[in-house]
């Protein structure tokens, strides 16, 4: 699984745990029922919301839910699973963003498709994906050429990114996609007025998915010499954490301006969890139960052992306060401010460097063998099958003392 809205069930209550997962298996289930048993392995977290977000707008009808057999990933429990448009749109859009993703890896040679065999049945692969999201999507009234070309724009603009190029200029592919798939929600539900605002919220919501990949893996491209947007453009922590804020709360005053039947599950996804992913990513806050969240000390290294300093350089108070977890530190351990030197030797609070990122066809092997042993269901820790990230089983049950209320009384947003 893959994505940035990643929702710790615990947080969850039940019956919004239960709509969660109905609507990830819908995902999984449409993707077999069109596309066939392959194409399941393209199923992600952030491809469930285009089902959300159909659904939140239209009224519920029992047709929208049906009995699933048993499966692996829910320890073999049959589950009501979410089908209709709202499903067939997330498989599309997860196909044609997956066979992006697999052509960019066969661009960069990353590990096995570095070899030519691999890499010429990895791009019949993603052809394959583009035709069939293609399909799916001309039967729901959405041309995935959108999509196609925001991919292909992408590839150009990282080429002629670099210092002083304003980093939302690199994330514009990725935020037309989205809000044509979060626009095009609002026409399968019959919301036309909801298409503006639902667009706003997806281009705000690509931004967030392009700026967070990057804060997450810009340590390992820095080690591996791969390409990093952050990086290339000079973009510093400080404004880079400015910017995930405002697209923070755009989304937060684009949802309200939308009209929904029932916002509850959207409203935890695309509101709390995803405050929640961008705090993760930055090292602010997470989950206590996954260990690596607890909060970093005020001054000292940043997030990541150092790497993410205070840009204002030394143990000056940064543009959050004295408590800016990015306040204090070289980035690279140089001098006083600067980028200059090498990298840390070892990661975030001292810890050894954090494993390798799996190829495609690796994390394939490595996703397969996790869903026949019910991992990702049912474990209480596991390791990402292509990201090596720590994970919780997706019903396995903590006991820690988070609040399970979707929307509490300490909720910081207008309109709870």
């Amino acid at each position: 699984m893959f994505g940035i809205v990643r929702p710790c069930t615990h947080r969850l209550t039940d019956g919004l745990k239960t709509e969660w997962m109905a609507h990830l298996c819908g995902l999984c289930l449409a993707l077999r029922s069109d596309h066939g048993q392959f194409a399941r392995v393209v199923t992600n977290y952030d491809g469930l919301i285009v089902s959300v977000l159909t659904e939140a707008q239209a009224e519920r009808t029992p047709q929208q839910r049906r009995t699933a057999g048993p499966c692996p990933l829910r320890a073999m429990r049959t589950a009501p699973v979410a089908r209709g448009e709202g499903a067939r749109l997330a498989a599309a859009v997860s196909l044609v963003l997956a066979s992006a993703k697999v052509r960019d890896h066969v661009a960069d040679r990353d590990g096995v498709l570095a070899r030519r065999p691999v890499a010429v049945a990895a791009r019949r692969v993603a052809a394959g994906w583009d035709r069939a999201g293609a399909r799916t999507g001309a039967a729901l009234g959405f041309d995935t050429a959108v999509l196609v070309d925001a991919v292909d724009r992408q590839t150009g603009i990282e080429a002629l990114a670099g210092a002083g190029t304003s980093l939302l200029l690199v994330t514009e592919p990725t935020e037309t996609a989205t809000a044509a798939a979060f626009a095009h929600t609002a026409v399968l539900a019959g919301r036309p007025q909801n298409v503006a605002p639902l667009a706003e919220a997806g281009r705000l919501f690509g931004r967030l998915a392009h700026l967070l990949d990057a804060v997450e893996d810009r340590q390992a491209d820095a080690a591996s010499g791969a390409w990093n947007p952050l990086t290339a453009t000079g973009t510093t922590p400080a404004e880079a954490r400015r910017l995930a804020d405002d697209a923070l709360h755009g989304i937060r005053l684009a949802l309200h301006d939308a009209e929904f039947v029932d916002d509850r599950l959207l409203h935890v996804l695309l509101v709390h969890e995803l405050r929640r992913s961008v705090d993760r990513a930055f090292g602010t806050a997470a989950c206590s139960h996954q260990g690596y969240g607890q909060q970093p000390p005020a001054q000292g290294g940043g997030p990541y052992g150092g790497a993410y300093g205070s840009a204002a350089g030394g143990g000056a108070a940064g543009p959050y306060g004295s408590d800016n977890p990015y306040g204090g530190g070289n980035p690279y351990g140089g001098g006083a401010g600067g980028n200059g030197g090498v990298p840390p030797q070892f990661g975030f609070g001292g810890e050894p460097p954090k494993p390798k990122p799996r190829g495609f066809w690796a994390g394939c092997a490595a996703f397969v063998g996790l869903c026949c042993t019910c991992q990702i269901c049912c474990a209480k820790e596991y390791e990402g099958p292509w990201s090596r990230k720590k994970r919780e089983g997706c019903c396995h049950k903590c006991d820690c003392d988070c609040t399970p209320s979707g929307c509490d009384c300490c909720c910081p947003c207008d309109g709870c």
